[in-house]
């Protein structure tokens, strides 16, 4: 049986003429037409005002912290419930993360974010909002937070891209929005990720950063240091052939949760990953709960079918690496690590090779 991956790469087809493209140009370079072209392609999508294309969406978070001035001794709060990538650039600034936990929605709790910023001796700066699994949080409570409080909204789209909430697309709502292009994410470049934000000059002062932070002078001349976080114009062709195939992808991945969630009905200890109301996710991986079932009892025997399958994010308040934070956590991120489990979500296989899945999770739930 051929593998099933949790999320592999499809490619659109026009991905190699692309490339081609790039080839005959000879800019074969972290700059060109296409890295212009998938920019413009993000903005037409996404309806931001200015994008920038990057070496990963770990650059876009450090590059955005950067520009809004976040420096050592400074608090940001973000999701605990999330991958490491959203809260390493907090690092890289030598700022301070403080952990926000999640609600029934398995996004940050808006109420607990009230509760961090009213009881944190010294106040937050910025807080990093992951939107999981391609599920919108609840932006319009977090957003009315953030502005009462003074504090930077920067959104970790890196996994809903194709997501919106009202009919307006995840990370545009904050200060800066960040997408993830690698190699598992809805659409890829292989590695990869775009920052964009509707103010001009923040990302224009990205973009000095990203490109070594020279002057405008013919020679090189600095004075401030930067980082070498531009898109090759190879991997950005490939970027113009994926987005051409966006909603595409977003309707197939809803069309496979649909199928897992139809096809398990009948087995009331499972529950998916909800949509909040007004939003429209992107269901990058179809996520669920098992109340009575072990989940990696599910993991071994899926992969005795040749099936992909991965536990919930392990929250990062309960990594080693910061076992010291500050948190505000009541335990329903733990819980859903405990009890939660990743199934294969790929795009371009038939439901027939899903069933596999299905019926593993019957047999060991009955």
């Amino acid at each position: 049986m051929n593998r099933l991956f949790l999320s592999p790469p499809h490619m659109s087809g026009k991905e190699q003429q692309y490339i081609a493209e790039v080839f005959e140009s000879n800019y074969i370079a972290p700059l060109g037409a296409f890295v212009n072209r998938f920019e413009e392609s993000v903005k037409e999508y996404t309806g931001t005002s200015n994008a920038l294309a990057l070496s990963s969406a770990t650059a876009g978070l450090h590059l955005a912290l950067r520009v809004l001035g976040i420096e050592k001794g400074d608090i940001v709060l973000t999701s605990t419930f999330t991958f490491i990538g959203s809260v390493n650039a907090i690092l890289y600034q030598g700022a301070t993360p403080v952990f926000i936990d999640s609600d029934e929605s398995w996004n940050l709790s808006p109420e607990l974010l009230k509760k961090a910023i009213k009881e944190l001796k010294v106040k937050p700066k910025a807080l990093i909002l992951t939107h999981l699994y391609g599920q919108m949080a609840k932006i319009d409570e977090i957003v009315a937070i953030c502005k009462e409080e003074g504090i930077y909204l920067i959104e970790d789209a890196a996994e809903s891209l194709g997501a919106s909430y009202k009919g307006q697309q995840s990370g545009t709502f904050g200060d800066f929005g960040v997408y993830s292009f690698n190699g598992n994410k809805i659409l890829t470049t292989s590695g990869g990720g775009m920052l964009v934000s509707n103010n001009k000059e923040w990302i224009e002062k990205a973009m000095f950063f990203s490109t070594q932070a020279k002057e405008k002078f013919l020679h090189y001349e600095h004075k401030e240091y930067g980082y070498n976080y531009r898109m090759s114009n190879v991997l950005a062709a490939i970027g113009v052939a994926q987005m051409e195939v966006l909603a595409e992808r977003v309707k197939r991945k809803r069309e496979v949760f649909e199928f897992y969630k139809e096809q398990l009905s009948g087995i009331e200890e499972i529950s998916f990953m909800p949509e909040i109301k007004g939003s429209y996710g992107n269901r990058w991986l179809t996520t669920l709960i098992f109340e009575k079932t072990d989940p990696l009892k599910v993991v071994e025997s899926l992969e005795e079918v040749n099936a992909e399958s991965r536990p919930l994010w392990k929250p990062m308040h309960m990594q080693e690496l910061f076992e010291d934070s500050q948190t505000f956590v009541d335990g329903t991120s733990e819980e859903m690590f405990d009890r939660g489990l990743c199934l294969p979500s790929p795009t371009k296989c038939k439901n027939d090779e899903l069933m596999r899945v299905v019926e593993v999770i019957k047999n060991i739930c009955s």
